[in-house]
């Protein structure tokens, strides 16, 4: 395959920097653009060019897409736009910007994961501070085998890496977070906590296969697992049946690839949490020593010397 020239959408780091170093050994040149300089021009009828830092953004073979900085609601429109019209004008997007709509946000998520039948805790998503207590108070009162599992975690619609998420077990707790969220618009994302000894497994999904597994253990004193909070963790191999959870759910949203956050069950059994479309993997790397930069620009050259479309894996 000729050389591909990739526009890298990101802030600088990283991250930007092992995509570029996989590109470059296979032959391939990426450019690292931030979103902020996205600039659509328009002439006549039609936008007549999108460029970022002068580069023109349709020149480009493909556009990996792998952070989307926070902004206000109209910045962050107009960047996830810009994707889409990217894609439509035959630049390959990946992940596509259909993907990531739907793993930011935790409702989208939730119901594609729900329609394809995978298990997800019992959530209840609403606007109303009054019917979040009344499913806060429902999961409460409900009796539970397990003690520890007689609580409710409310998260952020919107959000990674555990921020804004608080895990609470009595209503009057309850009531005082939800009233600050009230106040400020939020909407209410309630669903059960699932008891498991403060560690989770992040599987990697790339090209519809398993890449490779993390267990993360929260540190003392925390309950949240994830590693950019101090996390620990070490690499596992999935058993089959988690392994097709993993890929089963990334396909849900039509990621070519993603981190699927796995809980464990009382049963043996595992929950879907969460599936990140835009996901960072320096601790999975660390752990497994997989490249996984390289797994993602392989699979990105793959995608498009055989110009299919984004999001088309199935489990």
């Amino acid at each position: 395959m000729t050389a591909m020239q990739v526009v890298i959408l990101s802030k600088p780091g990283w991250h930007a920097d092992q995509l570029c170093r996989a590109l470059d050994e296979r032959g391939h040149c990426g450019r690292v653009l931030p979103y902020e300089s996205l600039v659509a021009r328009f002439t006549g009828n039609a936008l007549s060019t999108l460029t970022g830092d002068r580069t023109s953004i349709l020149d480009a073979d493909a556009v990996l897409a792998r952070f989307i900085p926070a902004g206000s609601l109209e910045q962050i429109i107009y960047r996830v736009d810009a994707l889409h019209w990217i894609e439509e004008h035959g630049v390959p997007v990946l992940n596509a910007p259909r993907a990531i709509e739907r793993s930011v946000d935790k409702f989208y998520t939730d119901a594609r994961l729900r329609e394809a039948g995978l298990p997800t805790p019992e959530t209840v998503v609403c606007e109303g501070a009054a019917d979040a207590m009344m499913a806060i108070r429902a999961m409460l009162d409900e009796p539970r085998v397990n003690a520890l599992d007689n609580a409710v975690v409310i998260k952020p619609i919107f959000g990674s890496m555990g921020h804004g998420i608080v895990r609470v077990s009595d209503p009057d707790v309850a009531f005082r977070v939800l009233q600050p969220l009230d106040r400020i618009g939020a909407v209410f994302y309630v669903q059960r906590a699932v008891e498991c000894g403060g560690r989770d497994v992040r599987a990697f999904v790339v090209g519809g296969r398993v890449l490779g597994a993390i267990e993360r253990r929260a540190p003392d004193g925390d309950w949240r697992a994830n590693v950019s909070r101090g996390g620990s963790a070490r690499p596992i191999a999935l058993s089959a049946a988690w392994a097709s959870l993993a890929i089963r759910a990334a396909a849900a949203i039509g990621a070519d690839y993603a981190g699927v956050d796995l809980l464990p069950g009382c049963d043996g059994g595992a929950f879907v949490l969460e599936v990140n479309g835009i996901p960072g993997w320096q601790g999975l790397q660390a752990a497994t020593r997989i490249d996984v930069a390289a797994a993602i620009v392989d699979h990105l050259v793959e995608r498009v010397g055989s110009g299919q479309p984004a999001g088309v894996v199935r489990a």
